[in-house]
């Protein structure tokens, strides 16, 4: 429940507040082990309920807590402030969504007036840039779906198996599948 809800505010300004719920249930917590166990020798009891250990995030960092509250099965309370925030980004002044450039709105949204579905997720997903020339896509460019495995060759109709390319990569790319294909 934490870790939706800070989720779901990680979008706006809320580091502080992050801070301030966390040192609330970490309170809260420790009147529950005082409660629990009475205060003589506090220190040694919240020890058995809060842990020094390090901790690896969801992001792929790890991060040092002194007073992680864990469970004698292995479980740990997940903490406001583990979330990392996603700052908004502008749009361009001069972009209108109705302006022509589909790739730029595509890239940003994942959506795009009169562009296919598929094109766009694909182009958000790679960020705007051919995967095989590695250039980015501009509104004059002729864009089309590709599977990096073959289906010929057992690839998948999946959005993991999906690529998007300029048509003369696609070109190129088509011909060393075939190749390849051809002396396999």
């Amino acid at each position: 429940m934490i870790q939706g809800w800070s989720n779901y505010y990680s979008r706006v300004v809320s580091s502080e507040t992050f801070r301030k719920l966390d040192y609330i249930i970490w309170e809260m917590l420790r009147a529950w082990t005082i409660s629990r166990c009475g205060r003589a020798n506090l220190h040694e009891k919240l020890r058995n309920y809060f842990r020094n250990e390090t901790v690896k995030l969801s992001n792929g960092k790890t991060r040092h807590e002194s007073w992680l509250f864990k469970a004698n099965d292995g479980t740990t309370l997940w903490q406001h402030d583990w979330t990392p925030l996603v700052r908004h980004t502008l749009t361009r002044p001069e972009a209108t969504p109705y302006d022509g450039n589909w790739t730029y709105w595509a890239t940003r949204k994942g959506q795009a007036t009169d562009t296919p579905n598929r094109v766009a997720k694909l182009l958000k997903k790679q960020k705007g840039k051919c995967t095989w020339c590695g250039q980015y896509f501009t509104p004059s460019d002729i864009a089309e779906v590709d599977h990096i495995v073959p289906r010929s060759q057992g690839g998948k109709d999946e959005y993991k198996n999906l690529q998007l390319l300029h048509r003369h990569t696609r070109d190129d790319k088509t011909a060393l599948d075939e190749e390849r294909l051809l002396y396999s």
